[in-house]
């Protein structure tokens, strides 16, 4: 389970934009009869679009009077969740393992805890398959039943699976950390242990609590192989519309005390550019891998050695409890299990969307239009990779991996590496067309209020997200052309 410090993105629709406002304006816009067609797919409505008549040239916005734009809701079928192509033999022998590897449920003799938010990387990354994000029913409800643990208020059947950090210390200096809702007081093999969960019901009460849900990891490996200078080429390109739209963008500049927006946020350890994590806060699948294994099931291991709560009665398996086998008869019982989550995202193949319609080229077209594409870049191509499956590649992730400032409104107060605590990584689109949650905290199911939540704050303020003048253009569209733009983020 992928989630926080070392994982867990859901979607975060960051918008910034091409076009002046001025240029928004004078758009033309279709006239559209919606063709709805309703099928119950999870207790998700899938609505389409069909294109009928004319268009005009009104120089300015129209708003339907018989027609409101709507999120069409979560993609039916299946577009994911298979290898890469041209993996080799070998290749598919270890991404099959790998995938049960990801799967499996840890257990407390295997290491399991003490603290943890759940028992396998599988059940965070579930929907649709194996490798996405949060389902419709969460996981964490009945994990809760085999212990003595309760469920903290934000933690229902039908919400996201979340990962919990606290803002501030009891004494006022920054936290940040995660603070696992769960332990293994009650469980099998855990006699003796009698760890109590953290008070988060004062730290909400306190505003001190912020919540993460888990990134897809689909097409990971084609994110891993991105050169950093393709990113770096993509953040100086455009350069002109970028600022006419308030993306302050800087290729690789760091002040100390500062944390510069529309930057990568850096590996502190060789400079390089990181990428994986809400705020790109992981440099590497591996390292992505080991701190989710520790941070979000408990599982010290050759990455993170050291256990995260060293109670002496909650100590049930040796450390640390995930090793290669030396011992092992082949190579591939050898690895160890951050190796093989590593393996599984790295071979895992990106989502497929949907064919294209007349309504999802039109949303396309907008998407560029109004200044989406700016940071949500559509194409980025891999280097030469090794794995020949990875080289030279079109990753179509629809992100220029960079963190933005996103504005008071979805400021979680977390500084991690050089990302700031209102900055976010630009999370990739592809496979948008079948979550259910979006941004950071899972707050929203609704697309248009995800497009929405990206605004706030102000120039006057000195606080204003990169994402409102892009937001304020989504707003400017005509009702039909809102439902092209949604139908297309959805066809993802």
């Amino acid at each position: 389970m992928f989630t926080h410090g070392g994982r867990r993105q859901t979607v975060a629709l960051r918008t910034a934009n091409t076009c002046s406002s001025e240029e928004s304006e004078t758009m033309k816009q279709h006239n559209i009869a919606p063709l709805v067609l309703a099928s119950a797919i999870a207790g998700s409505p899938f609505l389409f679009m069909q294109e009928v008549v004319s268009q005009t040239t009104s120089a300015t916005a129209t708003t339907s009077t018989s027609f409101t734009a709507r999120d069409p809701g979560v993609r039916p079928g299946t577009y994911a969740g298979g290898p890469l192509k041209n993996l080799t033999a070998s290749q598919l022998e270890y991404f099959g393992i790998a995938q049960a590897e990801f799967a499996s449920a840890e257990t407390v003799p295997e290491g399991l805890g003490p603290r943890m938010n759940l028992d396998s990387c599988g059940g965070c990354h579930a929907f649709p398959v194996l490798g996405g994000t949060s389902p419709f029913h969460n996981p964490q409800v009945d994990f809760a039943k085999g212990s003595s643990n309760s469920l903290p208020s934000f933690i229902t059947p039908t919400g996201p699976v979340r990962e919990v950090r606290f803002v501030k210390n009891a004494d006022g200096t920054p936290d940040g950390g995660v603070h696992s809702i769960f332990t293994i007081a009650g469980r099998a093999g855990a006699t003796g242990c009698s760890l109590a969960q953290p008070d988060f019901a004062h730290e909400l009460a306190m505003s001190n609590a912020i919540f993460r849900i888990p990134t897809p990891v689909y097409g990971a490996g084609l994110i891993e192989q991105i050169p950093d200078t393709a990113i770096h080429a993509n953040q100086l390109s455009n350069a002109t519309a970028k600022q006419a739209l308030g993306i302050r963008g800087r290729s690789n500049i760091v002040q100390a005390g500062n944390t510069m927006t529309g930057q990568p946020n850096l590996n502190g350890n060789d400079g390089t550019i990181a990428r994986f994590g809400w705020k790109a806060q992981n440099k590497s699948l591996l390292l992505f891998s080991g701190e989710a294994y520790n941070v979000e099931m408990g599982i010290s291991n050759e990455l993170f050695q050291t256990e995260r709560d060293e109670t002496p009665t909650c100590q049930f398996a040796t450390t640390p409890n995930d090793t290669t086998n030396t011992d092992a008869a082949t190579p591939a019982d050898a690895l160890n299990g951050l190796q093989k989550f590593a393996m599984f995202m790295r071979f895992l193949a990106p989502p497929a969307p949907a064919p294209a319609t007349p309504s999802t080229t039109r949303g396309s077209n907008l998407f560029s239009m109004i200044g989406c594409s700016q940071c949500h870049t559509p194409t980025l191509v891999t280097g030469k990779s090794t794995i020949a499956a990875l080289s030279n590649q079109p990753a179509n992730l629809y992100s220029d991996l960079l963190i933005h400032d996103m504005g008071p409104g979805l400021a979680d107060g977390i500084s991690q590496g050089q990302a700031g605590p209102s900055e976010f990584r630009t999370s990739p689109l592809w496979g948008l067309g079948q979550r259910i949650f979006f941004l950071h905290d899972g707050r929203t199911n609704d697309l248009i209020t995800a497009i929405r939540q990206h605004q706030s704050g102000s120039s006057r303020t000195s606080d204003a997200s990169e994402a409102n003048a892009v937001v304020a253009n989504f707003n400017r569209l005509s009702e039909p052309d809102k439902q092209h733009l949604l139908n297309f983020l959805r066809s993802l």
